[in-house]
Order: structure tokens, then sequence, then C-alpha cells
């Protein structure tokens, strides 16, 4: 007789939008994943629909609307008993984990953590007191290369830290999209290696034939406006880039896409200048495979950018900065030019423009890369066997985690009197 098919729960801070944001890829490279196994998913979240989101329930996922401190998730996540229950990011398991762990103690508790939020907000305020400091600064090497102690220094005291690395351990695994941010944790805060899974984005090295040099044109910019870096690098374009290459280019061209953009972006729309803010892309690789060059000039961020993986798909070269480069290239050539400062960007992004040869084989670099690093073949796989295994191990890999155990034992416990609280309250009104 078959057995029966394992279920699993997402627990979605939104709901996958793979269009509009790398975590809404990721997301779905996860649950392709799971599909492949034959696994019964079900996909739930309290945000509200977004205007791009994917439609799950053509792919055979449940999808189920929850709400926040509201005792019918429990009767929800008991009727459905999952086997695996699948956090995304650290919000979802401060809300939902003791629910979980009160109503389904033997499933595996997953967490999806994206990026390490803690690390990104981090040099985010790093990059405020650096341009309070020094307004005029356009080099920012000082910023993109400290070592993975001065992260941890960074980042050591904030709550935000402290809650993203507590919500880490009290999962029995978590996936890393960026192996730079496994090295953090394991090597500065101590996190076992054991409760870490590297699992970068999924995808195909493309075969065939690529869009050639000279049926293209312009360059090309996109990111979700609502993630502040995105928004930061559109800002430095503008202002300090993105002139630079009209010096040296009159007639260049850069075109921005974006979902959610708002007043403030299409306010920087300026054609006169060739700076076009075109709103959200319907075929985001349709557009990365007319343009000559995607720029990234990112001065803050985490985890690994799927702009940049999209660009390689498309076999478009890119310019941008080691935050943008982070984690996704060992040894490898780099499809494009990383650089650090603003004029140091703009020459790359004009030589690249114009040579050929070099850009050739900086679209072959790309090509390259995405096989070597990003093969789904080989991560789909190994997804799977890390969960089986450490399912098939619970009980002792649960009991080698006492740290894990021990926050469980008193965030739940506050954080469930503060939820019932809630939930109290909010019927009496």
């Amino acid at each position: 007789m078959k057995p029966p098919a394992t279920r699993v729960l997402v627990i979605g801070y939104v709901w996958p939008e793979p269009r509009s944001s790398a975590a809404g890829g990721h997301m779905m490279q996860v649950l392709e994943t799971f599909l492949t196994q034959g696994w019964d998913i079900t996909f739930s979240s309290p945000a509200a629909l977004g205007e791009h989101k994917a439609d799950l329930q053509v792919l055979g996922i449940a999808e189920r609307a929850i709400e926040l401190n509201n005792s019918s998730f429990d009767e929800f996540i008991h009727e459905l008993a999952p086997d695996i229950v699948l956090f995304d990011r650290f919000m979802m398991e401060e809300q939902f984990g003791w629910r979980v762990e009160k109503c389904c103690p033997d499933a595996l508790r997953v967490l999806e953590t994206s990026d390490l939020q803690s690390l990104r907000d981090a040099r985010h305020q790093r990059l405020k007191s650096h341009l309070k400091a020094h307004p005029d600064s356009d080099d920012f090497s000082a910023l993109f290369t400290p070592a993975l102690t001065q992260e941890c220094q960074l980042m050591a005291d904030t709550d935000l830290a402290k809650r993203e690395i507590a919500a880490i351990y009290r999962c029995d695994i978590s996936l890393m999209i960026s192996n730079v941010e496994i090295r953090l944790l394991t090597e500065q805060f101590k996190v076992p290696a054991a409760l870490l899974h590297w699992c970068p984005l999924m995808m195909e090295a493309p075969t065939a034939p690529f869009t050639p040099f000279e049926d293209r044109a312009h360059f090309l910019s996109i990111g979700n406006f609502r993630h502040a870096p995105n928004w930061d690098a559109v800002l430095w374009m503008k202002n300090s880039v993105w002139p630079l290459i009209r010096q040296q280019l009159p007639g260049a061209q850069l075109h921005i896409y974006g979902s959610y953009t708002p007043p403030k972006a299409t306010a920087l729309h300026n054609p006169a200048l060739g700076f076009h803010v075109m709103n959200w892309a319907e075929d985001a690789l349709a557009v990365m495979s007319a343009a000559r060059i995607c720029l990234a000039p990112l001065r803050f961020g985490a985890g690994i950018k799927g702009k940049l993986a999209d660009a390689m798909l498309c076999g478009t070269p890119n310019i941008t900065t080691p935050i943008g480069a982070e984690g996704m290239v060992d040894d490898q050539p780099w499809p494009g030019v990383i650089e650090q400062s603003a004029p140091a960007l703009a020459a790359a992004a004009v030589a690249l423009y114009q040579d050929r040869s070099r850009w050739v084989q900086a679209q072959e670099d790309g090509r390259q890369l995405l096989a070597h690093r990003y093969d789904q073949n080989i991560h789909g796989p190994a997804l799977i066997e890390c969960l089986e295994q450490c399912r098939s191990n619970l009980a002792n890999h649960r009991r080698d985690n006492f740290t894990g155990s021990m926050l469980r034992h008193h965030a739940h416990k506050s954080t469930q009197y503060m939820s019932q609280w809630i939930e109290a309250k909010n019927r009496s009104l």
C-alpha cells in the first residue's frame, strides 16, 4: 500500500509574487521542488493579496487565508496535521511557532530566511551614518568589504538580530540563500551548522542562443520599489552614476522597472536625460533580454540578487557592487564588472556597453556561473535529502539543539500569552 503523501504547510509573510521579487521567486522554486516529490502543499498567509500574486491553485497547491492572534489557526492546523511546516521569514515563526508546536509537536519546523534581514538593516544604518558624515561621498569601498567580525559587531546589539537568530535556533532547519550568511552565522554567532542548509536560487542554465550584442540597446535596472536597497540604488543612479554615463554616452537610455512604483519614483522620470521610470514589467525576462547592460549599483543589502540571476539567464552582462555580487560567486569569473564608486561604475558601464568582445565573454561567464552554482538538479534533491534526514532523526536533532529548546520554552510562552490577550481584547471590542 502506497504511503500517504507528505503534508506541507507554508505560513507566508506575503503571498508569493515571483515576478516582483527574488524572495517570491525563491519561494516558488522551493514549492516546485516539493511538488516534484508529490507532496501535498497548503500555502497560508495573514497578508492581503498582492497585485502580482502567483496562481498557486493551478499548480495543485491549496490556499488558505489565516489571521494573526486568532485561535482559528489552531483548529485549522490541527485538522491539516502537517508533517512539515515552513515559516516564510522569522516574523511568521514568531507569530505562529508556538501554535505549531502546541498542535503539531512532531512536525518538522523549517525557516525560509530569504536573506538575513538583520544584516541588511545593519548595513542600511551604516550607510545612513556614512552619508550623514560624508554627504558628498561617491566611493563606498569602506562599506563594501568589512570583515565578518565587523558585520557581527554591527548586528550584535540590535533587537532585529536577536529576534532573527532566535527564530533560527527555534526551528529545526533554516534555508539560507547565501553561503556568506552561513559563514557569518556559524563563525561569528556560533550557530550550529546542523541548523542551516544552503539553498540558493535554483535554475537551469540556458542552452539556447542569447539575443546578440547588435540586437540589444540601452541600460536596464529592475527591482521591487518596496525593497529599500532597490530604491536607494535608483537614487544613487539618478544623482551620481547615470549623469556620468550620459556624459560619455549622450544618447544613452536607462529603463527602470519595478513593482509597486511609488509617486516618488515616477517623479524621477526624465526622458530628456534618458532616465525612464517604466513601472512594472509584465515579462521581466523579455525586457532583460532586450537590454545590453543591467545596472545594479546596490549600496546595501543581504542575501543574493534575483535581478542578477535573471540577467545571467538572459545573457545580459551586469555592472554591480560587492554587495550585489556577495554570495553569488566563488572563484568563477563575474559576468560583468564589480566596482565600488560612482565614477568606476559609470566607466565600467560605458566600456562594457561598447566593447563587443568583452560583452560576449561576460555573457558566457554568466551561463557558466549559473550551471556551476545554481543548478536546480543539484540543489532541489539536496533540499529534499536535508529535510528527510532531519525528519528521520528529529528527536536527536532537537536534543542536540538545547539552545533552541530553551528559547522555545521562554519565548513561546510570552508570545502565547500576548497573542491570547490580544485575541481576548479583540473579542471584547
